[in-house]
Parts: structure tokens; C-alpha cells; sequence
């Protein structure tokens, strides 16, 4: 097991700004840059400013930029010791080209993406995103998704370039590295954590940056969440970005560690794998602060129905849309009525991992329980008392339904009997069952799918930065009053908890 501590120490570690080659417009400049470094002042986000790479040189403002309506010249100014967060600077408008940070990244993204340009790769391409929205020129977020891909390539450069080595520190959960670029700068919070994280995970950070770097443009959709949060997705759509406001990355970032630390021990967790936490500021506008992280809807191929479920009925219908609509919707508990997730009723073959379900259960080796629902189940309930231990409500369980093919269903097709992969994590002597592994798909982001006798499933925890503390307090009291005998999500963590496990109970079989 790592040896995570607990966050609070500060730290002066420096890391440099990449060298992705010959200097490019809009990204870090190689050559005639300063590099400062000031002490580390707290930042209220359980983290602290530990590398400020400033860039300041005759290149800074040369040339035209593509993310940019008024490109402006660098110069030294204090360090950043704020952690504002709050709406972005409005980009400046007019028309705006394509940003490509470097000939090396060019290359590497052309690389990621070569044999698969062909007229049927861009006509199955164009089937899979149905309902998105391309945020390409002329689009009102054109500019700001450029500066994100540019600041994303430069930031997981430094991760490849000064991979974290050794066993985790509290200073790689409290590390922000700042990385000052043309017409904005990004700010990188806990990124060795983070870095460590996606290695744990199998995630190559070549892959990582290709796909949220300058590779193809973000992916838009339409949102039901009654946040004011924006959403974007990486253009192979492996990749899910949440804007966020400060004090859900205060609560993010506090719990990070035993986030971490729950990972390991149940690596085969329903929460989401969160990938990085970065800030965006423009221009000398307040911090934006967005998560990464994968995204539970992949691959998307034949997906035909999406849920987010909180197991309660205020708020929680959305509108369908019409009939033969190209629109991409995430429905709510209200929808799902008269449904259920069939996930098999008993075992379709002999192996160690149905007898572990079984045994588990209580049925022993010869009772005829469904591995896969008790897995879920079990599953529902380390997850959530795990969030319920750190004072989180409101997050969700996200759903999608995808129907198998022929070949895909019958005994011995399902994913989880077909492929005998599995993933490690820290071995409990006290409690070797504590695990609740699984067999997964041989498949990008399986540990979120579950196969059913006629459909497949996507699932996963989202969501989980909202503490109930004193506002939420007060809401609860509020909506208490205001839906007498009604469900809502306001309620405390325990009984959210319990209520959601309810849910998927009484909706499986």
C-alpha cells in the first residue's frame, strides 16, 4: 500500500516547464524564459504553491496566437497566492485558427491517430457522437478549449519528462505547479498524485496527452445537471471535463489521499477514476478550476440509454426527447420507472470468482446467486460508506444501456466469464474478501462495464465533492418544508447512502 499521509506540509519542489521542441504559439516558450519561485503561501484548496514557472522573453507576445482575440506581452508580476475562483474572463471574439503547441506534439497526435482517418474511421466517428457538439471555430468556447489543450499537452509533459519515482509523499498531494503561457497560465494541483494515479490505473501518459492535447477538437454536450457547470469531453470521448467551483476542489483535494488510499484497496471500485485538477486563468481574469477524469459512457458504441440516479423524485425528471432525435440526454430516476438491470440470475460456469460471490452471499458453492448482482451490491456498499465516512452527498450514479449483440450473449459470452483479467490491488490479510474483485472486460475503462443476458451496462459513482456541512444543513431543513413527504437528494450522508444502495437493490435482479 502507498504510504499516503495526510495533507498540510508545504514544500518548495520545483518542476520545470516542458521543452516540447521549437517554440510554438501559445505554449511555454524554451528559450529566454526566467523561472521564479517564492514561498508557498496556503491556498485554501488543501494544497500549497510549490513551482511557479513563469515565461518571460522576447517570444512571448511574437507572432499571431490561436487562442487568443488580443495577444498581450508577459511580464513579472507577483505570484498568484489566491485560489479566487469564479466565472472566466470573457474571451475576446472574432475568428480563431486550430492550436498545435509544437511540431512534436503534431506529430505524436498524428501518431495516436494514423490508419484510423480513413473514410469509414470518419463515418463511424461521426455516427458514435451523435447528439455532440464539435467545439470548433467559431464556436463561443473555441478559444478557451484551445487554451486548455495547450496547457493540458504542456502540463502532462512535465509529468513524462519528471515522472514521480519512490513511495508518494504528502508533498506530491500538496504540489501546484503554475505554467505561464501566452494569453493565460494553468495551474496543475497535485499533479504527482495525480500522475501516480494514472500509472496505478495502466494509463499511458502518451495516450493521456494525446487525447486531451490539440489532437481533435473537445466534444460538447447538452447537459440535465441543474449545476452551472460546463462539460466537455476529449475527442475520442475516453476523457471527461467538469468545470468546478473552489470549494468542491477544497473538498476534493482534502480527500484525496483516502480517495487514493480506497482505491487500492477496492480496485475494482464503482467511483470514478478522477485523472487530474487543474485551475484556468486568462488574461488577468479569476481562476476557472476544472476535473479530469475517465468517463463512465465508453466506449460509446451503441449506447442507447443514459441515467444519473440519486434514489430520490424531486427534481429528478427529464424531458425525453423527441422521437428520432439526434440529441445525446442523461434521463433521472423518474425516468427509469418500469425498468430493472438484469444482470443473470446464476452461474454459467465453475469459476473462482462465481464461487467467491456465492460464498460470500451466504449461498455457498451450490446456491444459484447471481455473481454479478451480489458483486454490484457489495460493491454499492463499500463505495458508499467510504463517501459516507467523508461527509459526501449528492453524488450519483451514472448508468448507461447498451444492447449485445448475438454473439455477445448466451452462456459463457458474458465479458466477465469470457476474459480472465483481473486487477491488483493491497492484499488484507484480516480481510481477504475485502477486495471484491472481479474478471474484466479486455477493454478501455472496463471496470465500469457489466454484462447482463441481453445488455450490457455502464456504471459508476460521479460527483463526489458536495460535504454536508452548515449549507447544506440549512437546505435539507428548507426542502423539508417545502416537499413534505417527498424524496430529495438534500439529505444527510448516511441516510443518502443507504437510500441510493435501496435503489439499486429493489432495481436489479
Amino acid at each position: 500500500m502507498w504510504g499516503v499521509p495526510p495533507v498540510g506540509t508545504l514544500t518548495n519542489a520545483r518542476r520545470p516547464c516542458p521543452s516540447p521542441g521549437p517554440r510554438s504559439e501559445g505554449c511555454c516558450s524554451p528559450r529566454g524564459g526566467t523561472r521564479r519561485r517564492s514561498p508557498a503561501p496556503r491556498l485554501g484548496l488543501g494544497a500549497a504553491v510549490t513551482g511557479t514557472t513563469r515565461l518571460v522573453g522576447p517570444e512571448a507576445g511574437a507572432g499571431p496566437s490561436s487562442c487568443s482575440g488580443a495577444a498581450r506581452q508577459l511580464g513579472t508580476r507577483p505570484e498568484p497566492g489566491e485560489a479566487a475562483a469564479g466565472a472566466m474572463a470573457a474571451p475576446s471574439p472574432g475568428p480563431h485558427e486550430v492550436l498545435t503547441p509544437s511540431p512534436e506534439a503534431g506529430h505524436r497526435a498524428a501518431t495516436s491517430s494514423s490508419g484510423r482517418r480513413g473514410l469509414l474511421w470518419r463515418l463511424r466517428d461521426k455516427q458514435t457522437r451523435l447528439g455532440l457538439f464539435e467545439i470548433g471555430p467559431g464556436h463561443e468556447l473555441h478559444q478557451l478549449t484551445c487554451m486548455m489543450q495547450a496547457g493540458l499537452w504542456a502540463a502532462t509533459q512535465v509529468s513524462m519528462d519528471h515522472p514521480p519515482t519512490g513511495l508518494p509523499t504528502e508533498e506530491d498531494f500538496s504540489e501546484v505547479l503554475t505554467q505561464v503561457h501566452e494569453d493565460f497560465e494553468l495551474g496543475t494541483l497535485a499533479g504527482p498524485a495525480f500522475a501516480r494515479l494514472r500509472r496505478s490505473l495502466g494509463l499511458a501518459e502518451e495516450d493521456y496527452q494525446a487525447a486531451l492535447g490539440p489532437g481533435g477538437p473537445y466534444l460538447q454536450f447538452l447537459s440535465t445537471s441543474k449545476s452551472k457547470a460546463s462539460f466537455f469531453l476529449s475527442h475520442d470521448q475516453r476523457f471527461f471535463l467538469k468545470t468546478l467551483r473552489r470549494r468542491e476542489v477544497q473538498a476534493l483535494l482534502a480527500h484525496l489521499p483516502r480517495y487514493v488510499q480506497h482505491l487500492q484497496r477496492h480496485p475494482h471500485s464503482l467511483l470514478a477514476r478522477l485523472l487530474g485538477v487543474h485551475s484556468l486563468r486568462v488574461a488577468r481574469g479569476k481562476k476557472k478550476y476544472f476535473i479530469i477524469m475517465q468517463s463512465v459512457f465508453y466506449p460509446t458504441g451503441r449506447i442507447s440509454e443514459r441515467y444519473d440516479i440519486k434514489g430520490c423524485e424531486v427534481s429528478r425528471w427529464v424531458e425525453p426527447a423527441p422521437e428520432g432525435s439526434p440529441l445525446v440526454l442523461v434521463l433521472k430516476d423518474l425516468n427509469f420507472q418500469g425498468k430493472i438491470i438484469n444482470l443473470g440470475q446464476m452461474c454459467v460456469e465453475p469459476s473462482e470468482t462465481c464461487l467467491a460471490h456465492n460464498e460470500h452471499s451466504g449461498g455457498g458453492t451450490d446456491a444459484p446467486a447471481g455473481p454479478q448482482r451480489s458483486w454490484l451490491l457489495h460493491q454499492m456498499e463499500l463505495d458508499t460508506a467510504f463517501l459516507r465516512e467523508l461527509n459526501v452527498l449528492d453524488y450519483s450514479l451514472l448508468m448507461a444501456f447498451q444492447r449485445l449483440h448475438e454473439d455477445e450473449q448466451g452462456p459463457g459470452s458474458s465479458l466477465i466469464f469470457r476474459t480472465a483479467r483481473s486487477m491488483r490491488g493491497v492484499q488484507s490479510l484480516e480481510e481477504p474478501e475485502a477486495q471484491n474483485r472481479r474478471l474484466l472486460p479486455d477493454t478501455p475503462n472496463a471496470l465500469h462495464i457489466l454484462d447482463g443476458p441481453e445488455q450490457r451496462y455502464f456504471l459508476g459513482l460521479v460527483d463526489l465533492t458536495t460535504v454536508y456541512g452548515l449549507r447544506k444543513r440549512l437546505e435539507h431543513l428548507w426542502k423539508t418544508l417545502r416537499y413534505p413527504g417527498r424524496t430529495f437528494s438534500t439529505v444527510s450522508p448516511t441516510r443518502y447512502a443507504r437510500r441510493l444502495c435501496q435503489w439499486v437493490e429493489a432495481h436489479t435482479e
